[in-house]
């Protein structure tokens, strides 16, 4: 029996008819998108005023961190900043630190936000802790060099999207527990919460072609774990299995509702009010898996960024600056 589903956005749905879409990866297919060239940084930077920097840090196993750093450029405001640490998504299993760096780089230009953008190692090849280990390192160094890269240490928000949503907020979950760095919030873009992958919205998006679909959420939860089933599953790979989300910064989560994510989403957020936290949630009505990075000139992904872009800026300039 099919599943009813809620419908796309009229205009999300015209464009999705150009793009290719799959039911499921596999291993082959996935070293095919691996092959694929990354974002153009260049052609993002060309039109902008920001210094960049790469820098290479010490994973907890001695392996290398690649994190690039955007600052704007030439600025005379002696203030120092603050900074977005960004995480990319693509289910654990692609992507790099320039996949959806559009995003963040919006803030830069709203509010003069320095970016770090971390380069975590990838699942298969990385499995269970390693890639938030790796996202953990990134944002001490960050922290620790606060000064040098004109960052405000109390104004460090920790982002990221899809897959990169999911490690934002274990790696928040993980600065918590280990009481450093400070945190100021964390901005969760359609994140990957829920390894279990057994929610109504999860059981909606699967058996069909999507953008994300259950079976590649499946997929991207098996190259991180190995076996999903698994009882023991640290909740800094899967938020979602964490027993306490007390003492977390204030929390930005917005997804689509004609997703996979859906219901795990509007779940964290709920969670987060029971512990006496504050989060602000958006469900974009016809909004498929990560829509506005997608297309972002869509009625609704300027709306969605807009909006995002607003809250943020609420919170980090209070007083209308830097």
């Amino acid at each position: 029996m099919t599943t009813a589903r809620p419908a796309l956005d009229p205009e999300l749905g015209e464009l999705l008819t150009a793009m290719p879409l799959m039911s499921r990866l596999t291993p082959e297919i996935l070293a095919q998108l691996r092959q694929l060239p990354s974002p153009p940084v260049d052609s993002l930077l060309a039109q902008r005023q920001v210094d960049r920097r790469e820098v290479d840090v010490p994973a907890k196993d001695g392996a290398r961190i690649r994190l690039s750093v955007f600052s704007p450029a030439n600025t005379a405001d002696v203030t120092a900043a603050p900074c977005v640490y960004w995480i990319h998504g693509g289910g654990m299993v692609m992507g790099d630190r320039f996949s959806q760096l559009d995003i963040p780089l919006e803030w830069l230009d709203a509010f003069g936000a320095v970016v770090v953008s971390v380069d975590h190692r990838l699942a298969p090849e990385a499995t269970g802790t390693t890639l938030v280990d790796d996202c953990y390192q990134g944002l001490l160094w960050t922290a620790e060099h606060a000064e040098e890269l004109g960052i405000d240490p109390a104004r460090i928000v920790v982002a990221g999207a899809s897959a990169g949503g999911g490690l934002a907020a274990g790696l928040t979950l993980m600065a918590r527990d280990l009481g450093t760095p400070a945190v100021a919030a964390q901005v969760l873009i359609c994140p990957m919460l829920d390894h279990r992958n057994s929610t109504t919205s999860a059981r909606q998006y699967s058996g069909m072609p999507g953008v994300w679909t259950g079976e590649m959420n499946e997929f991207g939860w098996t190259a991180v774990l190995g076996d999903p089933t698994a009882d023991e599953v640290s909740a800094y790979v899967s938020p979602a299995r964490a027993e306490d989300l007390s003492g977390l910064p204030t929390t930005y989560i917005d997804v689509g509702s004609a997703e996979v994510f859906r219901d795990e989403d509007t779940e964290y957020a709920t969670r987060v009010w029971a512990a006496g936290g504050q989060a602000e949630l958006h469900v974009w009505a016809g909004g498929f898996h990560g829509f506005d990075a997608l297309y972002p000139q869509a009625d609704i992904s300027v709306t969605a960024r807009r909006t995002r872009t607003d809250w943020l800026r609420r919170l980090l300039l209070p007083n209308g600056s830097a």
